[in-house]
Formats: structure tokens, sequence, C-alpha cells
């Protein structure tokens, strides 16, 4: 049995998939638009440029479309490696 947690490259790497996790089950309507990140309040003007709550938004809306079904795979392989190796 192991006891100690070990700072590997698997770690690392589930550590990122648990933050792209947690960024794509980001809902806009209750969630972000209650804290002011919804879609409405990121009107800019004709050539300003965007601030970082919009590229920030930009971010999570493009995560959320592109990363649904590659997640979904990522995760179930992340699922029996743990389930084989422990």
């Amino acid at each position: 049995r192991r006891d100690n947690m070990a700072f590997t490259l698997y770690s690392l790497i589930q550590a990122a998939i648990l933050c792209v996790n947690a960024v794509a089950v980001l809902h806009e309507e209750r969630f972000l638009s209650k804290i002011g990140w919804g879609v409405d309040q990121s009107v800019g003007g004709f050539g300003d440029e965007p601030g970082i709550k919009v590229q920030l938004m930009n971010l999570v809306r493009s995560v959320r479309t592109v990363m649904r079904v590659p997640l979904i795979a990522v995760n179930s392989v992340c699922i029996v490696l743990l389930l084989l190796f422990g």
C-alpha cells in the first residue's frame, strides 16, 4: 500500500483534466450571469481592445464548445487507468 502522494506527471495531467472539467461544467445562465460574466455583460465599442473579462469568457465558451466530446474520452481513459493501476 502506498500512502505518500507523489508529484508525478500523471498527477499533473489529472489536475489539468480536473480544471478543464470544472470550466466545462460552468453554466452560463445559472452561474456565470449571477456573477456578472454573462453574454450581455461583454458588450464593447467598435475598435476597443477586449478586456481580460471578455477574453476569459471567450476561453470558457470555447472550452465548453470544443472540449465537450474529447473530455468524455479523456475522463473515461483516466477512470480505466485508475481502476487498473490504482
